[in-house]
């Protein structure tokens, strides 16, 4: 058994549950961001009733907490006549936020490794892998994944879906052939160059970025 697995085994161990585990993924992705459940069930792939367990649980334990729906909100579900949501934020002030933070920077990076070993396993042909944004922390970047060369769409969608739904969040990414590359690198255009601005790591790189 690789050492990834182990230590998604033991996160997973530690927090008690998968579904807990994303939960926290999640919200220490987006800190500053609240979450009705509906929203929180659609974003990791898991039901409703999960969700709605492991919330009492996490607001038990004070690591998120519950929030008012702001002034758009209110008055978008009331005019539609729902009842207004709950919303649920990370609650910053935990005494163990830096404690999970930490473990969940690390666990982070176990989840890349993973998903780039397997992405080397099952897309043979790319010539260009790169990783920015969601990846590297950069807001500026136009892309999170730029991937050159010949792609199986439907293997490429899954393992982007596979990933979504394990840490919780929506990822951008951008097919190219060699050809359209070369040709967009040659007359430097705003992607490019905004993508190569932005910090990335170059997983795969044969045509010499």
């Amino acid at each position: 058994m690789s050492t990834l697995i182990i230590c998604k085994i033991m996160l997973e161990q530690l927090f008690g549950s998968k579904t807990r585990l994303k939960l926290l993924r999640l919200f220490f992705s987006e800190p500053d961001n609240s979450f009705f459940v509906r929203e929180l069930s659609r974003n990791i792939g898991v039901q409703i009733n999960a969700v709605r367990r492991e919330l009492e649980i996490l607001l038990n334990m004070d690591i998120i907490k519950e929030k008012e729906a702001d002034e758009k909100n209110k008055e978008n579900e009331m005019e539609v006549g729902e009842k207004l949501r709950k919303y649920y934020i990370l609650n910053s002030e935990s005494i163990v936020y830096s404690e999970l933070q930490a473990l969940l920077v690390k666990d982070k990076v176990i989840g890349q490794k993973e998903f780039i070993q397997s992405f080397k396993d099952k897309m043979t042909t790319v010539k260009l892998l790169i990783l920015s944004g969601e990846f590297t922390g950069d807001k500026r970047a136009p892309t999170d994944l730029l991937v050159v060369g010949k792609v199986k769409p439907r293997v490429l969608s899954s393992l982007i879906e596979d990933y979504e739904k394990e840490f919780g969040f929506n990822i951008r990414y951008t097919v190219m052939t060699e050809e359209e590359f070369a040709d967009r690198r040659y007359v430097m255009d705003k992607f490019l160059y905004a993508l190569f601005e932005a910090d990335n790591l170059k997983i795969i790189n044969e045509l010499g970025v």
